[in-house]
């Protein structure tokens, strides 16, 4: 996968542009439904370079990123046959799917917010959530919610911690959020139980 490392390494590049803002909105669009590389890569270098933006920055890459989940949704709502099962089998995410069926029955709105906030691959959820007729204002509050929280999350530590936060967040990112999004999870299952 010699060709991921280098879009990879041209995605860092593109923070010191001028374009970088435009381009952060465009990776975040893309990672939502088809792109391989979470736009956290382009929004932490944005961030460090312009850190009183972070705000700003975080914004555009939430927006982004949940109009391209939408985007996404309506590939599998309306093109799951001929381009949603194309793109999973590409990104080798096929198998997800059928994960997906089995464990959104149980948990619903709970997996698409856990599936935004953390580092799984969150095209697979957005396509399969128009695949098996998830409502759409439900899936759109789950992103927003999720995909704000993450991205304000990254920008917000690289803001305050400077050039230290970027080895920390990618070393411990995954684990991070994972925990983070399982504590959101199960406070607001708590708060349905008991209300």
């Amino acid at each position: 996968m010699g060709w991921l490392k280098s879009l990879y390494h041209w995605t860092l590049l593109q923070a010191e542009k001028p374009r970088a803002l435009g381009l952060l909105f465009a990776v975040s669009f893309a990672e939502s439904s088809f792109f391989p590389i979470p736009p956290d890569t382009l929004l932490a270098p944005i961030v460090l370079a312009r850190r009183a933006w972070w705000w700003l920055a975080a914004t555009i890459c939430t927006f982004g990123s949940v109009l391209g989940g939408i985007f996404g949704y309506l590939i599998g709502k309306f093109a799951f046959n001929a381009l949603g099962m194309p793109l999973l089998a590409f990104l080798g995410k096929e198998d997800s799917l059928q994960a997906f069926e089995q464990t959104f029955n149980a948990y619903g709105w709970q997996l698409i917010f856990l599936a935004g906030f953390t580092p799984v691959p969150y095209k697979v959820f957005t396509i399969a959530s128009g695949a098996f007729d998830v409502a759409l204002m439900v899936f759109i509050v789950a992103s927003v919610i999720s995909r704000g929280s993450r991205f304000f999350l990254v920008a917000g530590i690289i803001s305050i911690l400077g050039p230290i936060a970027k080895p920390l967040i990618e070393k411990y990112f995954g684990w991070f959020t994972l925990l983070v999004g399982l504590v959101i999870v199960v406070g607001a299952l708590a708060f349905t139980a008991l209300h």
